[in-house]
C-alpha cells in the first residue's frame, strides 16, 4: 500500500481539493448533436495526431458520467472541474442551440450535485466549432462576440448552479501553441495570426465575464498555464531568451488581464502584428474576477537562438521526466505562486486549477502501481503548502486528471489519469494514486 505523506488537515480549513477533466478529451464527441470542431478537422489531417486519433468516442462520459462521478466524489473531491463544448451547445458556433447538449449539461450539474461535488466549470477548453474556425476563429474580432453569445446560452442555462466558472483554459495554448508552433488546432505556423489570437482569447474572456456578472454570477475566474523558464547560463544572451519566453508564456496573458498592459519582451515580436486599436480593449480584459487559477506542470531550461524572433531555443534539462518528456521541477509551482501574488493579484486567491503527470502506466493483475505520480503530486503539494505558510492566498488544488483521456495531439498514449481507461473496453480501473489521495482526503 503506498500513502500520501500529506492528509487534509495539513491544509487551512476550507482549502478545496478537486480534479478536472475537459469536454473534448472524456465525452465523446460523437454523441447528442454535437457541431464539428476545429480538433475534428486538424485529427483528420494526416501527421497532426497520433494515428489520427480524435474525440469521438474518447472515454464516452457522455453516457458513463454517473460512473465518473462517484469515483470523484467516493476519492473525497469538493470539487470537480469540467469544461462545456462549445459545438456541443452551438453545433454552428452562434445561432440555435442544440437541446441534447444543454441537457446534457444539466444533467451533469445536477449529478455533480447530487454527490456533494461543487461544479466547477471552464466555458472553453479548445474545440472550437468548425463553422467559427472557417471565418478565421481566433484571428476574428468578432469572436469576442460569438464567445459572448455562447456564454451566455450555456449560463443562462447551468449559471444558477455553479460554484466557479472561468472562461477559457491556457490562453497560451489556444494562441501560440496552435497558431505560431502549429501543434494544435488549427495548426497554424503564422506569427500575425498568433498575435491576433493571443490578443482576442483576453477579448473574449473579458466578454465572458461582462456576460456573467451580467447574469448576476460570482466566484468568476481565469486560468493560465505557466512554464517555469530558466536560463541555461548567466550569459546575457540566454538571459535574455529566458525573458522572452517567461513574457510571452507567463506574463503576456497575467499582464493583459491583469494590468491592462502587455509585456514589453513579447511586444518587440508581436506588436507589429496586433489588430489596431488593440490597446482600446483592456477596459473589457481587465474585468474583474474573484480569483486567479494556475495550471503548472514543468519548466523550460532556455538558451539563446541566433534565428529570428524569438531568439530562444528549449533545451534539455537535468531533471528527472515524466511520459510527456517534461521536467519534474516542483519548485516552479511554488515560484509562481509567489510571484503571481507579488507581482499581479494581491490578495486575490489563487488556486492550483491543474497540476500531475503523464505515466506510462500499465493495468497488471487488476491494479496499477503509479508510485511516480504518487510522488509528483506529493512534492508538488508540499511547495503549495510552503506558499501557504508564508501568507500566499493559496484556496484549491485541482489535480489533472481524474481520467486517462484524449491527450490531444498525443492520442491516447500519455496517461494522465488517477483512474486508468481501458480505451478498447471503456473499463475504469482506479490506480494506487487514487486509493492513496482517497485515504488522504479521507483523514
Amino acid at each position: 500500500m503506498y500513502d500520501f505523506n500529506f492528509t487534509r488537515s495539513d491544509f487551512p480549513d476550507g482549502f478545496l481539493f478537486g480534479c478536472a477533466t475537459s469536454s473534448y478529451q472524456i465525452e465523446g464527441h460523437q454523441f447528442g448533436g454535437a457541431g464539428l470542431t476545429h480538433w475534428d478537422s486538424f485529427a483528420a489531417t494526416p501527421g497532426n495526431v497520433v494515428r489520427a486519433e480524435n474525440g469521438a468516442l474518447a472515454c464516452d462520459h457522455y453516457h458513463r458520467f454517473d460512473e465518473d462521478l462517484d469515483l470523484a466524489a467516493a476519492a473525497g473531491f469538493d470539487c470537480y472541474r469540467f469544461s462545456t463544448s462549445w459545438a456541443r451547445v452551438l453545433p454552428d458556433g452562434i445561432g440555435s442551440p442544440n437541446a441534447e447538449g444543454l441537457d446534457f449539461y444539466d444533467r451533469l450539474t445536477d449529478a455533480m450535485l447530487e454527490r456533494g461535488l461543487k461544479p466547477c466549470a471552464t466555458l472553453y477548453h479548445w474545440e472550437l466549432p468548425q463553422p467559427l474556425a472557417d471565418l478565421g476563429g481566433w484571428r476574428n474580432r468578432e469572436i469576442g462576440n460569438w464567445f459572448a453569445e455562447f456564454t451566455h446560452v450555456i449560463m443562462s442555462r447551468i449559471g444558477d448552479r455553479m460554484h466557479s466558472v472561468a472562461p477559457i483554459n491556457e490562453p497560451w495554448c489556444v494562441g501560440w501553441l496552435s497558431h505560431f508552433l502549429g501543434h494544435h488546432a488549427p495548426g497554424l505556423r503564422d506569427i500575425r495570426a498568433t498575435a491576433r489570437a493571443m490578443h482576442h482569447v483576453l477579448l473574449a474572456h473579458g466578454r465572458a465575464i461582462e456576460v456573467m456578472r451580467g447574469l448576476g454570477m460570482s466566484n468568476l475566474g481565469a486560468v493560465f498555464n505557466f512554464e517555469w523558464a530558466e536560463p541555461v547560463d548567466q550569459s546575457p544572451e540566454a538571459l535574455a531568451a529566458a525573458e522572452t519566453y517567461d513574457a510571452i508564456y507567463n506574463r503576456f496573458f497575467l499582464g493583459g488581464a491583469f494590468k491592462g498592459a502587455y509585456p514589453q519582451a513579447a511586444l518587440k515580436g508581436l506588436e507589429p502584428h496586433l489588430p489596431t486599436g488593440w490597446q482600446d480593449d483592456f477596459e473589457t480584459i481587465t474585468q474583474p474576477v474573484d480569483w486567479c487559477g494556475l495550471n503548472y506542470y514543468t519548466r523550460k531550461v532556455i538558451g539563446s537562438d541566433a534565428g529570428p524572433w524569438p531568439h530562444y531555443a528549449e533545451l534539455d534539462g537535468p531533471f528527472p521526466k515524466t511520459q510527456m518528456g517534461w521536467e519534474i521541477y516542483p519548485d516552479g509551482l511554488y515560484h509562481f505562486l509567489t510571484r503571481t501574488a507579488q507581482e499581479y493579484t494581491g490578495d486575490l486567491p489563487l488556486i492550483v486549477t491543474e497540476n500531475g503527470m503523464a505515466n506510462p502506466d500499465v493495468l497488471r493483475g487488476g491494479a496499477v502501481h503509479d508510485v511516480a505520480r504518487i510522488a509528483y503530486v506529493e512534492a508538488h503539494l508540499a511547495r503549495v503548502r510552503r506558499a501557504l505558510s508564508e501568507g500566499v492566498p493559496v484556496e484549491g488544488y485541482f489535480l489533472w486528471s481524474l481520467l486517462d483521456n484524449y491527450e490531444w495531439a498525443l492520442g491516447y498514449e500519455k496517461r494522465f489519469g488517477l483512474v486508468h481507461v481501458d480505451f478498447d473496453t471503456l473499463t475504469r480501473t482506479p490506480k494506487a494514486s487514487y486509493d492513496a489521495l482517497k485515504r488522504a482526503l479521507a483523514n
